[in-house]
Order: C-alpha cells, then sequence, then structure tokens
C-alpha cells in the first residue's frame, strides 16, 4: 500500500537513478527560492498558440492510408507508414497534407483492449506550412478503441473532457482539438468508418508555450516540484478519480520520469508535473478500466488521494482554486455536444461527490489520510 516504501528499495538498487536524482538535486538546491517560484510569473505570459489548437471547434478530418498494415504493427517502436490527411479550409478549398502515420500507446495498443489502436501523426515540417497543422511535428490521435459499442465513442470525449478541465485550471496543459475523423483503408475493401477522436499537443510545444523544456531524467524528488502546481495535480488526480499516475520515477524499464505525467521546467529549477491520460480515471470509467490491486481498491469509481502528505492547511489555496472553477467545469460539461445525458449527469454527480469532500474539513482530512510519505 505504501508506494513510496517501494520506491525507497527500488532507488537503492538503481545506482544511475541514484547519481542523476543526486545531480539534480544539488543543482536545484542551489537556486534561490525566489528563482524556484518564478512560475507565478511565467505562466501568465502569453505565446504563440498553434492554429491546430487554437479553437475547440470540432475539426473534420479525413484520413487515408495502408491501415491494416498499420493497425498490425502494435509494436511499441512502430513502422511509420506513409497516408494523407485532409480536411477543407475556411475558404472552402480542399487541403491534403502528407504524414508517416504510425500505432502508438502502451495500454490500449493491446489489441485484446483496443481493436482500433491509437495513432500518431509524423508531420514533415516543409509540408505544413500555410495549413492547420503548421507548426506541429509529432502529435497523438486518441481513437475510439473499438468498433462494436458507441460506449466506446463516448469515452472519447469523456477523456477530451478530462484534458479541458486541466486546462481550465492551469496554462501548464496539454491542449487537445476534438476531431471528427473519417478513416479511409487504402489496403481492404472496406467501408469508410467516421469517429470521434482528439488530438494531443506534443509535449515539447506544451513546455515551450509556457516558457520551459520537458525535463529528461529518471527520477525527481518530490522537494523539487513547484509545490502549488504539484497539489493542483494531485488534487485534480483525486476529483477525476485516477490512481495510474506518478509524478515522481520512470515506470520500470523507461529511462524517462513519469508515468502518465510530464515533468517541465528548467534543470536549474522549478519542476512542474504536467498531466495526461486519463482513460483509467473513475470519471471516464471505461468498461476496461481497472485500479492497480494492490490498493485495495473496488473499482476505478473509488476515489483514493494519492497526493503527498502536507499539512491540510496548506491546500487551502489549491481547494480555492478547484471552488472558483466549479462553475466553468460543470459548463463545459454541459456544453459538449454528442454527450450522453445519462453519462453527463453521472460524471457530475461525481464531480459533486469531490466538491462535497474538499469543502467538508472532516471529508478532506479522512480522504488526505491516505497521502503518500515522502522518501527519506
Amino acid at each position: 500500500m505504501d508506494e513510496f516504501r517501494d520506491w525507497n528499495r527500488r532507488f537503492a538498487r538503481d545506482r544511475k537513478a541514484f547519481i542523476a536524482v543526486t545531480v539534480v538535486a544539488a543543482v536545484l538546491s542551489a537556486v534561490p527560492a525566489a528563482a524556484q517560484n518564478s512560475a507565478a510569473v511565467r505562466l501568465g505570459d502569453p505565446r504563440d498558440v498553434a492554429p491546430l489548437f487554437d479553437s475547440h471547434d470540432v475539426l473534420e478530418l479525413t484520413l487515408e492510408g495502408p491501415l491494416e498494415s498499420v493497425f498490425k504493427d502494435r509494436r511499441q517502436k512502430s513502422t511509420e507508414y506513409p497516408a494523407v490527411i485532409s480536411y477543407v479550409d475556411a475558404a472552402g478549398e480542399a487541403v491534403r497534407v502528407d504524414l508517416d502515420l504510425s500505432t502508438r500507446g502502451r495500454r490500449r495498443l493491446d489489441p485484446r483492449i483496443c481493436r482500433f489502436p491509437p495513432l500518431r501523426f509524423d508531420f514533415p515540417k516543409s509540408k505544413v506550412m500555410q495549413t492547420i497543422f503548421a507548426g506541429q511535428d509529432k502529435v497523438k490521435l486518441v481513437t475510439h478503441c473499438r468498433d462494436d459499442r458507441d460506449e466506446y465513442e463516448q469515452y472519447v470525449l469523456q477523456e477530451y473532457l478530462v484534458y479541458r478541465v486541466f486546462n481550465i485550471l492551469s496554462d501548464l496543459s496539454f491542449r487537445v482539438r476534438l476531431v471528427r475523423i473519417t478513416y479511409v483503408d487504402l489496403e481492404e475493401s472496406r467501408d469508410p468508418l467516421t469517429k470521434f477522436a482528439f488530438l494531443i499537443e506534443h509535449k515539447d510545444r506544451m513546455a515551450e508555450r509556457n516558457g520551459w523544456e520537458v525535463l529528461q531524467i529518471p527520477v525527481i524528488d518530490p522537494v523539487h516540484f513547484d509545490a502549488n502546481q504539484l497539489d493542483l495535480v494531485e488534487i485534480f488526480q483525486y476529483m477525476i478519480g485516477n490512481t495510474d499516475w506518478s509524478a515522481f520515477r520512470a515506470p520500470r524499464g523507461e529511462p524517462e520520469c513519469c508515468h502518465n505525467t510530464k515533468a517541465v521546467g528548467a534543470m536549474a529549477g522549478p519542476v512542474f508535473s504536467v498531466p495526461y491520460d486519463f482513460d483509467q480515471s473513475g470519471v471516464v470509467s471505461t468498461r476496461y478500466a481497472s485500479p492497480d490491486e494492490r490498493l485495495g481498491l473496488r473499482n476505478v469509481r473509488q476515489r483514493l488521494y494519492r497526493g503527498i502528505c502536507r499539512p491540510q492547511a496548506d491546500l487551502a489555496q489549491t481547494v480555492a482554486t478547484f471552488n472558483e472553477h466549479r462553475e466553468a467545469i460543470y459548463a463545459l460539461y454541459r456544453g459538449q455536444a454528442n454527450l450522453d445525458p445519462e453519462r453527463l449527469e453521472r460524471m457530475l454527480e461525481y464531480y459533486d461527490d469531490f466538491y462535497e469532500v474538499i469543502n467538508n474539513e472532516g471529508k478532506l482530512r479522512r480522504a488526505l489520510r491516505d497521502c503518500r510519505r515522502m522518501p527519506s
């Protein structure tokens, strides 16, 4: 149950990780507190927004390519296949853009879970100038996963909205664009398929937009994170009922921190956690989602606070932030077209329960008892 007890054992055995985090810690510790708190200034700076993510209007796309071959390649480093993406621009002109197409992901890459895998678009920069994809390089596409159940397309809308919720809470977040995409397989004589999906801003673009960079190190001590942003992420994960994340270390076998979060900032500090990948969350509650059995949860709808242990009084500012944006978050959900009404009400009730906890001193205290001790 105590993840950090295991964390300490693994950390002690991992000499490379120890060296990496020690170097980073030494650099960060040398930075004055004023510099480490500079996020409050930089987060407010206006940044260039790529046209792809400069609107929340649904973008109509057509993807043509050898989809049969693409879908069969479920390796972590899959082959890229030439394809074409097309759309109609504001002037009514058809625009066609060449790209390289491949599968991506981890759990959803498993064909037993998703027959229709997540995809990655790799745009040659010379091909996207003067198009809606200007400034893009590699872009992730979250797909509907399966054709045989309508609920899977609802999952797309639900997960898309979770990204939008964190956009409301923080500029340090991944922007997303909902698309209605028609898939045309040039290898098989099957009918074109049109489904909802959404595109996710590249991690480097997200970091640059906020004036930082993605940090590529295996382990980060929690003390080096910007405390306000980390509090926001930890309570946000509790809000959406997500336990499938870590802000502090790389997944087993991976070189870069972290699990379903990205560490961004500067090597000299500060460091920020940016969450992504919410299909295992309780508010989305996919058919295939299940909590880690070590957590002792009945299902993903059962919330468990996985944040670092801090005095409850220190979270007052973060709780106030969630209360301040509650109306906007609910309006976001109520304004989402094509969302099943029963599913909508179930999600808002789930958020009602969250707000009841954070605004009740006793209930919040009990929720925080499940916090994680920092490694010593």
